[in-house]
């Protein structure tokens, strides 16, 4: 600038909105360590917290502002994490735009900065042109165009095609969770013909919709107990996870997948089935402490499922906008709340929802049941004492100064937080209960109350025997059949009128809103708003995210990574894709198939981007690290679940039972110590169920099985979009000395001797075999014959350092010297790999 020139103005929104986004500190604009100095709109900017005025126009540099903004960061750190100090160059433009008068454009209030509509994700869907290439030799199908021109563009070669164990391998351990099968082992993988065979045998192998439900139990926060302290289990959450994996097995289109876990229980004539599919919604935190305030925690679940809603099928962060206008994204507070009120007129349901063979005989022993559960009830006064219990924690409930024994008022708190829907059984007259309201009402009531709790009676019930009631009762019901329960939603008959909250507020309900989308999407079509109306609007053709978000998704299954690398961000902080027209064209695919997702899948795992090996490449170590040119295929650690099923599989211990409820295996002395109050119990299944899958262990959230902890699975308590991997000391322990691991090795050794010869060679390859899928180098032969000549020779001299392999199978030196061998082998970073 020449001298004596005037420096431009300073522009509020280039230059010093993007510092007060840098100093932020949370949600509300609050900038850390400021003493309650906000940054959202000039009126809060300009009162400057507890400080008093912040911004005087003529201080300049000497404004409270800068120097409140100049403060040390606080431990929490700024939001975005990582933000760094002003620099001497954002000083200089604060103190002259404060000097230029401070002027501050009229903007929403909580609002930062809104971008335009244009935003990559928000556009109209549109199939793009597949492009041409220079050499097509390498294309399949048109996966194979997008990401060779790319390369073309990059001046970079795709890589070879993995070797044919390898690919059989990657092959079932993508589309089924379990390595491959030993009677695929001749299959030759790099034949067309055959692969195409195999892909279509996997696809409909009934372990395909587990390993793709094992993904979409992520999603939807899927846990089998209750969150917070107490952590309440849910005895028959797994049966929503038996209709995904049903979902999945018989290719329900995604369309229909999506509707009916939104609102199978608006759909006309709605099946049990899909009523069942709304226990997506269930999945959500309910927090059943003493003194917690009900309809707090109603809103805080009703928050929680819209949240899960947007950012499942939509992609959007739209929980930021609950108590006031998102920061980056086109989506206001009263957008949330529109979205807030088709979950907010729902209602939680327990129905009946028996599996197949579970009706018949119920329905021929019910009436016995019903009999003799009523000459019980008539023998010890249940009717009268129910009555009774049922008056005085009613009372209690109503007016807290009503003169009233204590107990009372903490035997209501006790229903209200240990039966669902108890309080509102209560609360609804005898003749009004539907049978099955009365049911568990009377069945809680003797199993908790009714020797359970030393409640005063009136004198003429006092000699009965509660404890022998509870006794004969649970005897009663244990030899009767009973149905399996699911939880679902339905509409609530009164629903609340939906109002924004004041900063999030339960208590402080404002303007009343009715249910829509964001205003920066398609509009709803015209008619009734509710669940249904929305669950079609997110599978409409008009709607440009749930189809981009969905191929994203299983793209990340295949790659590691999805085209989009913030699966669960397509808002502006998140990531652009890398591809983005094939993004879209694969999103177009997807519609145009009619939401198929085996087409999808066989589309991906059909095309060469698939095939390539994951031989990492010298050449690519500076220019693409991350491999998102796609220019080989990802080495990617197997899942925690995916590493116990493997080991069990390779040992031949695996239980491949499809479906059910969950199990509980071995878990280490002590563990449950770790819950509260000891509310955690975990009584070790028996038999077979030790061995079934991984998706089958019993989830409790306050207590996550320790071996899918160490290996990254999520604890339920959110939406996963995407998994870490890390790698740490204690994965490898446990893989060590974890009794799973160490049984699974004895096991693995036993059955390579049984089904090979006596000769160490023919063992070390079957060992390989049906393991890795592939025959062992002779480096790697020679080092494992010489590594079982060393056990064998340890044992024989009599020390034990190899008896920490041994367990309760075997018992003489050489099978302890195969079971080291075979321990070798499951903790090769090959086995726990898919390469």
């Amino acid at each position: 600038m020449q001298a004596g020139a005037q420096a431009p103005a300073v522009d509020f929104r280039r230059d010093i909105q993007p510092i007060f986004r840098q100093r932020c500190h949370g949600c509300h604009g609050e900038v850390a360590q400021s003493g309650g100095l906000r940054l959202d709109n000039p009126s809060d900017a300009m009162k400057g917290g507890d400080s008093g005025v912040a911004i005087t126009p003529g201080e300049g540099a000497g404004s409270l502002l800068v120097m409140m903004l100049q403060r040390p960061l606080g431990d929490g750190g700024p939001m975005p994490l990582g933000a760094a100090p002003l620099t001497g160059e954002q000083v200089r433009l604060l103190a002259r735009w404060i000097d230029e008068g401070a002027e501050w454009p009229e903007e929403e209030p909580g609002s930062l900065q809104i971008p335009d509509p244009s935003h990559w994700a928000f556009r109209p869907l549109a199939k793009p042109s597949v492009p041409r290439v220079r050499d097509s030799s390498w294309v399949r199908n048109p996966i194979d165009s997008f990401v060779k021109a790319r390369l073309e563009a990059e001046g970079i070669a795709p890589s070879k095609q993995a070797e044919p164990g390898t690919m059989l391998r990657r092959l079932s351990l993508d589309l089924t969770g379990l390595p491959p099968s030993p009677d695929l082992l001749e299959v030759a993988a790099n034949d067309e013909a055959a692969y195409g065979q195999l892909v279509a045998r996997m696809l409909a192998s009934p372990h395909h919709g587990e390993a793709q439900a094992l993904h979409w139990l992520d999603q939807a926060r899927f846990a089998e107990s209750d969150g917070y302290q107490a952590d309440y289990i849910r005895p028959f959450a797994w049966r929503w996870r038996h209709w995904v994996i049903d979902a999945f097995n018989r290719g329900l289109g995604f369309d229909q997948f999506t509707i009916e876990q939104i609102a199978g229980d608006l759909l006309p004539g709605a099946s049990v089935e899909q009523r069942v599919a709304t226990g997506f919604h269930r999945n959500a935190l309910h927090n059943r402490e003493g003194g917690f305030p009900i309809e707090m925690d109603r809103v805080e679940r009703t928050v929680e499922r819209t949240s899960a809603v947007a950012t499942v099928w939509m992609g959007l962060t739209a929980g930021c906008a609950r108590c006031h206008d998102h920061k980056f994204d086109p989506i206001s507070q009263e957008d949330f709340y529109g979205l807030y009120a088709f979950f907010n007129t729902a209602t939680e349901a327990d129905i009946d929802a028996p599996l197949s063979g579970e009706l018949e005989p119920y329905l021929h022993r019910r009436p016995t049941f019903e009999r003799k559960r009523a000459e019980l009830f008539r023998r010890f006064k249940v009717p009268e004492i129910q009555a009774y219990w049922e008056r005085m924690i009613l009372a209690a409930s109503m007016d807290a100064n009503t003169e009233i024994e204590p107990i009372w008022r903490i035997l209501w708190d006790l229903l209200l937080f240990e039966l669902d829907g108890g309080t509102e059984t209560v609360r609804t007259a005898v003749e009004e209960r539907s049978a099955k309201q009365q049911d568990r009402l009377s069945s809680y009531f003797v199993r908790n109350v009714a020797g359970g709790y030393d409640f005063p009676t009136p004198d003429s019930y006092k000699d009965l025997d509660f404890d022998g009631l509870k006794q004969e009762f649970k005897e009663l019901e244990a030899a009767f059949p009973q149905l399996t329960q699911a939880y679902t939603m339905a509409d609530s008959p009164k629903p609340p009128q939906t109002r924004i909250l004041a900063r999030g507020d339960y208590r402080r309900p404002g303007k009343p809103v009715n249910p829509s989308v964001p205003r920066v999407l398609p509009p709803l079509p015209a008619g009734p708003a509710d669940r249904l109306t929305l669950a079609r609007w997110l599978v409409s053709p008009e709607n440009p995210l749930t189809a981009r978000i969905a191929v994203n998704r299983i793209w990340q299954q295949y790659f590691g990574a999805g085209l989009v690398s913030t699966p669960d961000d397509f808002g502006s902080r998140g990531e652009p894709p890398t591809h983005p027209d094939l993004l879209d064209w694969l999103a177009a695919e997807f519609l145009e198939s009619g939401w198929d997702l085996k087409a999808l899948h066989r589309l991906i795992v059909t095309s060469s981007t698939y095939r390539q090996s994951s031989t990492v490449r010298g050449d690519l170590a500076e220019r693409d690290p991350q491999n998102r040119l796609l220019a080989r295929q990802s080495r990617l650690r197997l899942s925690a679940e995916s590493i116990r099923d493997a080991a069990l599989a390779a040992a031949g211990s695996l239980d491949r039972r499809v479906g059910g409820p969950s199990v509980r295996p071995y878990l280490p002395k002590g563990a449950t110590e770790i819950g509260f109050g000891n509310f955690v119990q975990w009584p070790q299944s028996a038999g077979a169920d030790n061995y079934r899958r991984g998706l089958y262990i019993f989830r409790q959230r306050t207590l996550p099985y320790p071996h899918l902890a160490t290996f990254d699975a999520p604890d339920g308590a959110q939406v996963a979009c995407k998994r870490e991997r890390s790698t740490t000391p204690l994965q490898a322990l446990a893989l060590l000395n974890d009794p799973v691991f160490t049984e699974a090795a004895e096991t693995l050794a036993e059955r390579v001797a049984a089904e090979s010869g006596p000769a160490d060679e023919e063992r070390i390859r079957h060992l390989f075999r049906i393991s890795l899928a592939r025959e062992p180098s002779g480096a790697e032969a020679a080092r494992l014959l010489e590594f079982l000549r060393s056990q064998r020779e340890i044992l024989a001299s009599g020390t034990r350092s190899a008896d920490r392999q041994g367990g309760t199978h075997q018992s003489d030196a050489e099978s302890r010297a195969w079971t080291a061998v075979a321990s070798v082998v499951l903790n090769l970073t090959e086995f726990l790999t898919r390469t």
